[in-house]
């Protein structure tokens, strides 16, 4: 078995005030509250990745709070107070990545939003209008618009879309490089102090004189004083009482689509569908709720059902009477329950955890990273 030297037991090994496990987009925002609020903590990220492979580098990087149908779905099953406050976690997240970075450095662009309303979903104009008007009513205390949401039925056979009833304009929405959201917050940390430990799981843990010892599939252990899972869909493999369960969210880009006629991330069908440019590529993933259950999986391999479903709407929506091939396919591993709002808890003495991100993990993790780190430090 291969030894531990005394210089990696004294460095990267050595005892930490804080590990946190999961190195995606909640652990690095959690890091990086930690050490600007208190310089002086010895701090770890350990992930069992090379990268991390969860959902922060392989979602669809998208910049947004929710669409109209997706917000009005909330309100119904969990409140209106519940929905709000999610939005305004997902909204102050989005303003606090581009204060800390530069538009430039995390692939930023101001294409604005949409959503897409067929006739299928049997939307009455009046009931829709009704519902964006009690939505930008509520939404103005927090992004300090008079409208986030309104109709702009004009752009539809402006962007070539079939099949479209009604077209839903949002100003507020934008888009990023998920990857080099990533790696910005990766070097950033590490300029700060934190250590960073890759290709390490996580099998279990103990409390062990005061010290909580974290036994790894490696050929050593790993110590710390305070230990943050932030390993959302994956949390239940050390936590399994939490509700938290994985959903695959599958992906797909085309080829290069010579002038293709609108830029902008758009939303269908309460969010299960969402499609963006990427340059003059479309990317399109979704389509979950075709197969919830089939869906509910770790396996990161794509289905050939999803990805069917995902291409006719393609065809059929999106890019009627155009060529393209698909170039690139992947999937994701979302963390969902029963209610949409992250689990942000103290779980015993010097475990928390941070979790839960549904879907929205771009813009909910400044947040929730600094929720967890006032929590453990308080």
């Amino acid at each position: 078995m291969q030894q531990v030297s005394v210089w990696e037991k004294e460095s990267f090994y050595a005892h930490k005030n804080v590990i946190i496990a999961g190195s995606g987009f909640v652990g690095l925002w959690s890091a990086y509250y930690l050490k600007k609020n208190h310089p002086k903590l010895s701090i770890a990220i350990v992930d069992r990745g090379i990268i991390p492979t969860g959902a922060s580098t392989r979602n669809a990087g998208f910049a947004c709070f929710g669409s109209v149908t997706e917000l009005i779905a909330d309100t119904l099953k969990s409140g209106e107070e519940q929905m709000l406050d999610i939005v305004e976690m997902r909204y102050k997240g989005l303003k606090r990545i581009r204060k800390i970075f530069k538009d430039k450095e995390i692939g930023y662009e101001d294409f604005g939003g949409y959503e897409l309303v067929t006739g299928s979903q049997d939307f009455d104009l009046n009931i829709l209008r009704s519902n964006i008007d009690y939505l930008n009513r509520k939404l103005k205390k927090i992004v300090k618009k008079e409208k986030s949401f309104y109709i702009n039925d004009d752009k539809i056979s402006e962007f070539g879309f079939a099949g479209i009833q009604h077209l839903i304009e949002n100003k507020l929405e934008g888009q990023l490089h998920s990857g080099k959201l990533c790696q910005a917050l990766l070097k950033l940390v590490v300029s700060m102090g934190v250590t960073v430990l890759n290709s390490i799981e996580i099998k279990n843990y103990e409390r062990i004189n005061g010290s909580i010892e974290l036994h790894t599939n490696q050929h050593f252990n790993l110590s710390t004083d305070q230990l943050i899972i932030c390993t959302n869909a994956f949390a239940k493999q050390l936590l399994p009482e939490l509700d938290v369960e994985p959903a695959r969210g599958q992906v797909l880009v085309t080829s290069e689509i010579p002038d293709l006629k609108w830029k902008g991330t758009f939303h269908y069908d309460e969010g299960y569908y969402y499609f963006r440019n990427l340059g003059n590529r479309v990317l399109l993933g979704g389509a979950r709720n075709a197969a919830f259950e089939d869906e509910h999986t770790y396996e990161l391999a794509t289905s050939s059902h999803i990805q069917d479903t995902l291409e006719n709407f393609l065809k059929e929506k999106i890019l009627p009477a155009t060529l393209f091939t698909i170039e690139h396919r992947w999937s994701g591993i979302m963390g969902v329950g029963k209610e949409k709002m992250p689990i942000v808890k103290k779980i015993s003495d010097g475990v928390f955890c941070a979790v839960r991100m549904g879907g929205m993990g771009v813009a909910l993790a400044p947040v929730i990273g600094e929720q967890i780190a006032e929590l453990i430090t308080t």
